[in-house]
């Protein structure tokens, strides 16, 4: 059981690659973008958050595309670089800085997104089969519930036990405890979807 919890890095490496991955993590692409596109401050519209949800919001379905993107791509990335520089348990822990970066980023005062779409990105980074199984829980959810949140949800639930099946029990182990801080941040939409006041997918406003 104990080698579950140890990872290959000396302190000095493993600061580098928490470095590395929270600061690709925490660049805010949502907010960036908008930004760039002349819609203001993504922060002041919507929901307030940077993510590409909020975005769409704005009726620019390019842009939220575009930030979904880039919000899983840099997760991956740093996975994929200090995986090839560390060891894949550098990309491990690499993916899990990213997520906490986009979460909280030091350039926005440590107020970011929720994180699933960078949640997919570390999934990329470490196990591509398995954004597919990602990709098919969130979509049968959907179309059961219409909840986008609920789709992320059970999407993010099922992660750690399908890379405990398919014999990767670190990443298991990682992806847990970003399903966890997942669910945290998404503890308003679970109170809506409680009451019955979380907006469906298709709903207008």
């Amino acid at each position: 059981m104990g080698e579950l919890f140890a990872f290959d890095l000396t302190p000095v490496d493993a600061l580098i690659v928490i470095a590395v991955g929270y600061l690709l993590g925490s660049l805010p692409f949502g907010y960036l973008i908008t930004r760039m596109a002349g819609l203001g401050d993504i922060r002041k519209m919507g929901s307030g958050n940077i993510g590409a949800t909020n975005v769409l919001r704005t009726g620019k379905r390019h842009l939220a595309a575009l930030t979904l993107l880039l919000d899983a791509l840099k997760a991956t990335f740093a996975v994929i670089i200090c995986a090839r520089l560390y060891g894949t348990d550098a990309g491990l822990i690499a993916g899990a800085a990213a997520f906490i970066g986009h979460l909280f980023p030091v350039w926005l005062g440590f107020k970011g997104g929720k994180g699933v779409a960078t949640y997919i990105g570390v999934l990329l980074g470490i196990a591509p089969a398995a954004v597919l199984i990602f990709a098919f829980v969130w979509l049968l959810v959907a179309r059961l519930s219409r909840y986008s949140s609920l789709s992320a949800l059970v999407a993010t639930l099922v992660m750690p036990v399908a890379l405990w099946i398919m014999d990767q029990p670190q990443a298991s182990l990682v992806m847990a405890v970003l399903t966890i801080i997942s669910w945290w941040r998404h503890k308003a939409n679970i109170e809506r979807l409680i009451s019955g006041k979380e907006s469906r997918i298709g709903d207008k406003g």
